[in-house]
């Protein structure tokens, strides 16, 4: 999504950057785990379908993607690659509501897992949807087996609707 290429959003323990092609190496890397593509439903892509899928998230409409890095090695480092702990995801697709969004999150890096950087990047992007892109319902889908996810969506006010697939609507 081109509306957010340069925004830069910075929580207390987080910044979220856009997924830019300098973090395609890394995340593709985190992409060939078994766990990861399990948990996150998603098929393993090659190298270069990787490139395609980020410049695919660039130019479509209605995808708005932020890398999620740890503020903490940012400052230690100076480098974004080096701080990728995950990313979280609106889609802009459903055809019933404009103004609705599917909301994705994944902390790829286990380090960083149980310790509110998770929940942190999900109030920043609810915010940024709300305040920037206008949505006005969110919808998560997560599968039953990912209890972290489901843990933390139901922590932040989210509510159980369907139960093969947890659907979850704020």
């Amino acid at each position: 999504m081109k509306i957010n290429y340069c925004t830069k959003i910075v929580g207390e323990r987080i910044i979220l950057v856009p997924y830019k092609k300098k973090h395609v190496d890394k995340y593709h890397l985190w992409m060939q785990s078994p766990e990861l593509l399990d948990l996150t439903a998603s098929e393993p892509l090659t190298l270069e379908q990787e490139y395609q899928m980020q410049n695919s998230w660039f130019e479509d409409d209605d995808k708005c993607t932020f890398i999620i890095l740890d503020k903490e090695i940012l400052k230690d480092t100076g480098d974004e690659v080096e701080s990728m702990i995950g990313d979280v995801n609106l889609y802009l697709n459903d055809p019933h509501d404009a103004n609705g969004a599917e909301i994705e999150i994944m902390i790829a890096d286990p380090f960083h897992r149980s310790k509110g950087k998770g929940k942190e990047a999900l109030f920043l992007m609810l915010r940024y949807g709300i305040e920037i892109l206008s949505i006005t319902k969110f919808v998560a889908k997560i599968k039953m087996k990912n209890e972290m996810s489901l843990k933390l969506f139901k922590s932040i006010g989210f509510i159980e609707k369907y139960f093969t697939l947890a659907l979850f609507i704020v």
